[in-house]
């Protein structure tokens, strides 16, 4: 966004404060109205760049061999490493998933055995429900001093 900013206040940066800060509000205002637009259609629970980082993660499930531990943790065989996932506390050895706030391949096959939604494990910042409060205000213009 900086980057789309600084090329749109190229020609701007010549202008006066004031009418420079109006086409910083008038863009922002726009990119604000888009977003809350995607946020009222979306059909995914989580927020389109995290379902499409998720997504990708369900490849290759199959091979993946799962062990109830205990009620709330899980070793997960197979892949690259082999993990242990607390499903409770959000947490995974191989630290992807503390990491990155959404579920490994190991958390999502511990999920999976657990017969526990995917989607709670999520962080609550990643969902659609943050998104759409993330931008339901508007951004409205400063009225001038003359007016």
């Amino acid at each position: 966004m900086v980057e789309s900013l600084n090329s749109i206040l190229v020609t701007a940066r010549e202008f006066p404060y004031v009418a420079l800060l109006d086409v910083i509000q008038e863009k922002m205002s726009k990119w604000w109205n888009e977003r809350q637009i995607v946020s009222m259609s979306l059909t995914s629970p989580l927020t389109p760049n995290r379902e499409n980082e998720l997504r990708p993660r369900f490849t290759g499930l199959n091979d993946l061999l799962t062990i109830q531990l205990n009620p709330i943790t899980y070793q997960v065989k197979g892949g690259e490493i082999n993990a242990v996932v607390d499903i409770f506390n959000k947490k995974c050895s191989c630290k992807v998933f503390d990491i990155d706030r959404l579920p490994c391949a190991h958390a999502i096959a511990a999920t999976l055995h657990a017969q526990v939604g995917v989607y709670s494990l999520v962080s609550p910042y990643y969902t659609k429900e943050y998104y759409m409060l993330a931008y339901q205000q508007t951004i409205y213009p400063v009225a001038s001093q003359s007016q």
